[in-house]
């Protein structure tokens, strides 16, 4: 019988204890929270309503984790996984839901985060589906891990559900697209067994890291090929292992929605903030008069000018914007001009709000993958002086906990 830890410790729970509870609600990363006897009990795999039944293995000062052993009365929307190693790979969390309620569930969750950390009571739209749910991931990461310095590689996949350093073997990925699945075996041959004295090079300059990127080109597995991306009737060219989108299914129509909020009959100039390579900058070109994409990341950059240049677009300039003065240059009335804000995960610095507070845009758009971080920027920026107008979820990741979030604001005058 498995035996706790020496750090176990067992109040209220014995180890290994099983409880029955009905799961009243999810955490943003996914696990399910019920309660024995008012005690806060968290588990996996679970939706809203279910009564299931866990088995104990962590008590914490204020709740207990445990796994779950059963689902006793299961819930309409529980499902089928399409994964054979769901619940073993950490990769996703939602597969044992159907879509429409990992929509609502997602729409819930972004609706409670503007509320609780933002203090932003206003209404959250229904979140925009995926059209492909399955199959959609147009880049995978897998790792390695070596049994010694130059010893053999072992499993090729992601982390373990609950690990932070193991690893699970995973040979085909149910949410990556077709291309990527076809080439997965091939690739992992390659890390096994490489060949060429060029594959040795490459997998050493890995470190650990395997690349496959679905793109026009096919299925591109070097992190330093420069490769084009498709988006509405604009191309987009970086090097693979760049960061970009990767659902390129729903990605036409998050760029249509955000360029839908960003242009009013009053707004004739765009800032793109952490423009990137130029998604948005040159997607909407035709609606501004001008543009000017602002990024820290010189080479991000050089890509956003040379994008512009095989788009034909004249009215989009890229420039560095160091952190001091990330603005400065720019000759556009804050009173007729947009700006789009799509920052990394951690949401916007302290001295990027104070410069965009000080500029004071008419428009903000800002997109968003941490709603919780994006909650955050955005009591900052209604105690400036702007209002929320629309909140308006993509669902950019199915199956996973994650989800992408727009949030339009106007200032107030």
């Amino acid at each position: 019988m498995p035996q706790p830890s020496k750090h176990f410790n067992p109040d209220p729970f014995a180890y290994h204890e099983e409880v029955e509870l009905t799961i009243d609600d999810l955490t943003n990363l996914g696990v399910g929270v019920g309660r024995v006897d008012g005690w806060v009990v968290m588990v996996p795999f679970v939706i809203p309503g279910e009564r299931v039944r866990v088995r104990i293995f962590a008590n914490r000062k204020t709740f207990s984790e445990g796994d779950l052993v059963r689902v006793i009365d299961a819930s309409p929307d529980r499902v089928g996984p399409k994964c054979q190693l769901y619940e073993t790979c950490g990769g996703c969390q939602y597969q044992h839901m159907s879509y429409p309620a990992q929509l609502a569930h997602k729409r819930s969750h972004v609706a409670d985060v503007m509320q609780r950390l933002g203090e932003i009571d206003h209404p959250v739209e229904a979140a925009h589906g995926s059209p492909v749910d399955y199959g959609y991931r147009s880049k995978l990461t897998p790792h390695w891990n070596r049994g010694a310095r130059s010893g053999p590689i072992g499993d090729i996949g992601f982390l373990r559900y609950g690990s932070r350093r193991s690893l699970i073997d995973v040979p085909q990925c149910p949410i990556a697209t077709h291309g990527i699945n076809t080439t997965l075996p091939h690739a992992r041959e390659r890390v096994r067994h490489p060949k060429t004295a060029r594959e040795k090079k490459v997998l050493k300059q890995k470190g650990g890291t395997l690349l496959l990127r679905d793109v026009a080109e096919g299925v591109v597995t070097e992190h330093e090929k420069v490769v084009t991306e498709r988006v509405g009737e604009k191309v987009f060219q970086f090097k693979a292992g760049d960061f970009f989108q990767n659902n390129p299914f729903i990605l036409p129509e998050l760029v249509a929605y955000v360029a839908s909020e960003a242009k009013t009959p009053h707004t004739r100039y765009l800032i793109d903030a952490y423009c990137g390579v130029g998604l948005f900058g040159i997607s909407l070109a035709g609606y501004f008069e001008q543009i000017a994409g602002v990024e820290v990341s010189e080479s991000a950059v050089l890509w956003a000018q040379g994008n512009a240049r095989i788009n034909f677009v004249e009215n989009a300039r890229f420039m560095v914007g160091a952190a001091e003065a990330i603005f400065e240059g720019l000759t556009f009335p804050s009173e007729v001009t947009a700006m789009i804000i799509d920052p990394p995960r951690k949401g916007c610095d302290v001295g990027f709000l104070e410069q965009l507070f000080a500029y004071g845009p008419a428009r903000l758009v800002y997109v968003s993958c941490d709603p919780a971080t994006q909650a955050r920027d955005l009591k900052a920026m209604c105690a400036e002086g702007y209002r929320v107008e629309r909140v308006k979820p993509f669902d950019l990741f199915p199956q996973t906990r994650h989800i992408e979030n727009v949030v339009t604001l106007s200032r107030e005058s």
